[in-house]
């Protein structure tokens, strides 16, 4: 089997990576769901390339850790124009290179006029080594005030709507990690095909004044994700170990099988060591759905203390 420089690299850091991990004999293919209303079956796990994968410090070894995560079946491959200032879609693009026809590729704009969103998804086409994408967010909404940038004439809305309409990309979307107001008033008004939202054990106990309570309307899960469910909009699980502040708390495999027990199509995690993305695949593969009683305890297993950290972090937080 003829073998180019560029995967022959690759294979070679993997081996030096996970050593045995990659010699293991072939897997079971992950489960797949339906994305939305968009007519694509996705993997219940996808590939992370936010400030997780920019933690491979070598160029090579991260573009091993890829291959890898796509051999195992995580073919949905979430990165962004801003994450690493461009270098994660670089590393995703010397991958696509060869495996484009594998994987649902996902990017995302964080441009809020048209003009930008355009040489945007020029670059971020370019550095992809692709003509089109599956999946194009607007990236990381924050309130309502930069709903009303993005919907303004000119905004970025337009722009991702032209981008369907000429068939760049398939499904168009948008991303939100801290208010949950914010994204249900956005998919309420707007003709989305996906969302990708922070979901975990931790913030669903969450109110929008960091104080604790029984989960309620104030909460991803309990806010916006029943508007993407009655819309048939297809939904991305993300933070669900909550940027590794859950893990120690409870079984990452139970943070996991948390999010995946929700109405949505997929979780998208950020693996930044070999060993991760195999028990993460693992776990997937073994998933079964946790009870809303199971996912109630869960929730309680998590500390007050925890909790209220985890949502002070995601006020503030954006993976760039």
């Amino acid at each position: 089997m003829h073998m180019n420089r560029r995967r022959f690299i690759g294979t070679v850091a993997a081996g030096m990576l996970a050593g045995p991990l990659l010699a293991a004999p072939k897997f079971k293919a992950l489960p797949t769901r339906k994305f939305g209303r968009t007519g694509i079956n996705v993997p219940i796990l996808g590939f992370g390339c936010g400030s997780r994968f920019l933690m491979y410090a070598d160029e090579d070894e991260a573009i091993a850790a890829l291959n890898h995560a796509i051999d195992l079946g995580i073919t949905y491959i979430d990165t962004a124009h801003s994450y690493g200032g461009g270098k994660s879609e670089e590393r995703v693009g010397r991958v696509m290179a060869t495996r484009r026809k594998e994987v649902v590729l996902a990017t995302k704009l964080s441009a809020r006029t048209a003009d930008e969103a355009r040489k945007q998804i020029e670059l971020s086409l370019k550095r992809l080594h692709t003509d089109r994408f599956e999946v194009l967010h607007i990236h990381n909404l924050k309130n309502l005030k930069d709903l009303e940038s993005i919907e303004a004439k000119g905004g970025v809305l337009e722009a991702i709507y032209e981008a369907r309409d000429q068939k760049i990309t398939r499904a168009i979307g948008i991303t939100c990690h801290a208010d949950p107001s914010a994204l249900k008033t956005a998919l309420e008004r707007h003709d989305f095909d996906c969302t990708q939202m922070a979901l975990n054990a931790g913030l669903a106990s969450m109110t929008d004044k960091m104080k604790i309570a029984p989960a309620g309307p104030t909460c991803f899960e309990h806010l916006a994700l029943p508007v993407a469910v009655r819309k048939k909009i297809g939904v991305i699980a993300m933070k669900v170990f909550g940027q590794e502040q859950l893990v120690g708390t409870v079984a990452g495999e139970k943070l996991l099988a948390y999010a995946l027990s929700l109405p949505v199509s997929l979780a998208s995690v950020g693996m930044p060591k070999p060993q991760f993305i195999l028990a993460n695949a693992a776990h997937a593969r073994d998933f079964y759905p946790l009870s809303r009683r199971e996912r109630e305890a869960l929730t309680k297993a998590i500390g007050t203390e925890r909790k209220q950290a985890l949502n002070h972090f995601f006020r503030d937080h954006e993976d760039v």
